[in-house]
């Protein structure tokens, strides 16, 4: 089976940047994505999940990164999960499987950081975002990988307009 993909490179110039395109990301997620979170320590992974987390919020949530607890949950009206996973502690993918990764990929949204831990464990159909240093400090470049449903939906968001500016 071919997976239909869509990539797309984007240069965000400040932290407002990174928040910008993950609360676009969070406006088109819907339960059963999985996003796939990549990148060296400190390139913004953490903050990309913070912001989709918010922009999903109607009150301003307090979201520590799982370093150490692996997974946190989030709740959103109508009845909708989000997961934010950190796997960096991950050293085999069957460790997941007691985290409830297989029920959060069929009913919730989930945010991976360090996916490559479990990488023949996701599911065909998700968006894959490679976060990286930019040159100037506090600059990042997004590397976005549209795969199955994903493909047209990014389209759209990156259709919205700018958001590295």
């Amino acid at each position: 089976m071919t997976i239909a993909r869509k990539q797309n490179k984007i240069a965000l110039t400040d932290e407002a940047a990174t928040i910008r395109l993950a609360a676009r990301v969070a406006g088109a997620a819907k339960p059963g994505d999985v996003l796939a979170l990549s990148g060296d320590l400190g390139s913004g992974k953490t903050v990309f999940a913070r912001a989709f987390i918010n922009a999903r919020s109607t009150e301003p949530e307090e979201v520590p990164s799982p370093t150490f607890t692996l997974v946190q949950e989030y709740q959103f009206p109508p009845d909708i999960a989000v997961y934010h996973f950190d796997l960096f502690r991950i050293e085999n993918a069957d460790e997941t499987l007691e985290l409830g990764i297989d029920e959060a990929f069929r009913d919730s949204i989930s945010l991976i950081e360090w996916p490559e831990r479990i990488a023949g464990r996701l599911p065909d159909d998700r968006l894959e975002i490679v976060l990286t240093q930019g040159d100037d400090a506090g600059a990042r470049q997004a590397d976005l990988l549209g795969m199955g449903s994903w493909g047209p939906r990014l389209e759209k968001i990156l259709v919205q307009g700018a958001v590295g500016d």
